[in-house]
């Protein structure tokens, strides 16, 4: 397991108080040893500063982050300067996304409109100067045609020069393996990286998958429709749920775990330490 990969994921804070909660959250997580954060990045780019300096700052400190990095609505230039930047500031991992539409974004805005075409411009203009992750979704992105576009849309990701992907998260483990079924079929063999969301609130978790397109089991749903307002209930169910998934993953062979904190360390770190990988990873 010595090349077993361990990410959390944070999201930027809009506040003082959020930003201090953050880098305690950061710190309990940090004490597993991950092979680096990695901080989002707002809709057209809206959180761009605040994702600069968080990843800046934990890299300084020699804590390893990834900032995400969108195209949409963004202009070459911009990009141009921001990976400038990053390796200025000892980057070197980024997760190339096309980015999600803020409110009244046509589609059509920046110069880059793909993840494929930013994968493709990074590479221009660094070379291998970053490791990219790129993103996967085993039940399909929620704005794709169909399923095997989505599927192609992926390869041209990887073809455009990604080193590994991360998946949206999912509860059906089967979509997981259905879908690094297809994609090695059509010659990928890229790390393929499961992502991994906690379950501790049932309301934001539905909406959550509702507008990702992440479907939650219906034995699961059911169960914690029937704890309501339980949070204890709802949060042990979902650590026993969670963690039984994740050691199916790691049993047959994953290259590694990402999970989606949503900014908290304990949910996240009972699921790993279940797992009991920390001294073999």
């Amino acid at each position: 397991m010595s090349d077993f990969r361990l990410s959390f994921e944070f999201f930027p804070t809009k506040t003082d108080e959020g930003h201090k909660k953050l880098l305690a959250t950061r710190d309990m997580l940090a004490t597993e040893m991950p092979e680096f954060f990695s901080v989002t990045y707002g809709a057209g780019g809206s959180t761009r500063d605040r994702t600069l300096s968080i990843v800046t700052e934990m890299n300084s400190m020699g804590i390893p982050a990834a900032p995400h990095l969108s195209c949409v609505g963004d202009t070459k230039a911009e990009i141009r300067d921001l990976l400038n930047i990053y390796k200025e500031n000892g980057i070197n991992r980024i997760v190339a996304l096309r980015g999600d539409l803020p409110s009244g974004m046509k589609a059509s805005s920046g110069e880059l409109r793909y993840a494929n075409e930013l994968v493709e411009f990074i590479r221009e203009e660094t070379g291998d100067h970053f490791q990219l992750e790129v993103a996967a979704y085993p039940e399909m992105h929620p704005q794709a045609q169909n399923y095997e576009q989505d599927l192609d849309n992926f390869v041209r990701k990887v073809q455009a020069g990604a080193n590994s992907a991360i998946t949206q998260y999912f509860y059906n483990i089967d979509s997981f393996y259905y879908f690094v079924d297809r994609v090695q079929a059509k010659g990928i063999q890229i790390p393929i990286v499961p992502g991994i969301m906690p379950i501790t609130n049932y309301s934001k978790l539905a909406r959550f998958s509702d507008a990702c397109g992440a479907e939650i089991p219906r034995w699961i749903r059911k169960q914690l429709e029937a704890y309501g307002d339980d949070i204890e209930s709802i949060q042990k169910f979902g650590e026993e749920v969670v963690t039984d998934m994740c050691q199916e993953l790691v049993d047959q062979g994953v290259p590694g775990l990402h999970f989606y904190t949503l900014n908290q360390a304990a949910p996240n770190l009972a699921v790993w330490r279940n797992l009991d990988l920390g001294e073999e990873s």
